[in-house]
């Protein structure tokens, strides 16, 4: 089981909506485990009413929700940490300073990731993607090099994009919080993270699927 965890502040909205609505757009048998947490959560059983009705019209079950908060072993056991904000990205970091290379925003995760070499990359293929570290290989004990696979082989090149792609403004990394906002704009975050999502979901499938 892959496990690709989002993060907010209270886990309350955004991370809630992303982990259900990835569910949503994923096959049933898929390998990928949605999951979440916030920074300044507070264990909650069931998911908050408005957040549920969004989530429900957009097609994803709220059913049998449990908030939690960010934990290092949460961090560290999750094989992709998408924050929905940067200060987000930067808690898990901090939890878990080894798993820095696995944490993005998840709009940065999709804008680092887009592409046909990283579906190729993902399916096995490294042609288009570039050097040995972008194809997802990591030293070897002997120092040489090896190939890590398929969802740890684009996770690896997403982070090795960071600098070498045109920055863009902070806040088009992220999704604001609609915590005490009118009900239109707690839909437009969902729509936002949906759309977020649609993208990230056939990478993920292709990248989780087993090896023939």
């Amino acid at each position: 089981m892959t496990r690709v965890l989002f993060v907010c502040t209270g886990n309350v909205h955004r991370s809630a909506l992303a982990e259900r609505l990835l569910a949503a757009r994923l096959p049933a048998a898929s390998a990928v485990r949605p999951e979440s947490a916030g920074t300044e959560a507070r264990p909650r059983s069931g998911m908050e009413s408005a957040t549920r009705a969004v989530l429900e019209e957009l097609g994803g079950d709220g059913s049998g929700f449990a908030g939690r908060p960010l934990t290092a072993q949460l961090v560290a056991g999750a094989a992709l940490v998408l924050g929905l904000a940067r200060e987000h990205r930067e808690a898990a970091v901090r939890l878990a300073p080894s798993a820095m290379r696995r944490c993005f925003t998840l709009k940065e995760f999709v804008r680092l990731a887009s592409g046909e070499e990283f579906v190729r990359l993902a399916s096995g293929g490294v042609d288009g993607v570039g050097d040995r570290v972008r194809a997802g290989e990591e030293p070897g004990a002997a120092g040489g090099y090896r190939s890590v696979g398929g969802f740890d082989a684009v996770v690896a090149a997403a982070a090795a994009r960071r600098g070498a792609v045109t920055p863009v403004p902070p806040d088009e990394d992220e999704i604001a919080d609609p915590w005490g906002r009118p009900h239109h704009v707690l839909y437009g975050c969902a729509r936002e993270i949906d759309g977020a999502v649609r993208r990230l979901a056939p990478l993920l499938v292709v990248a989780s699927a087993p090896s023939a």
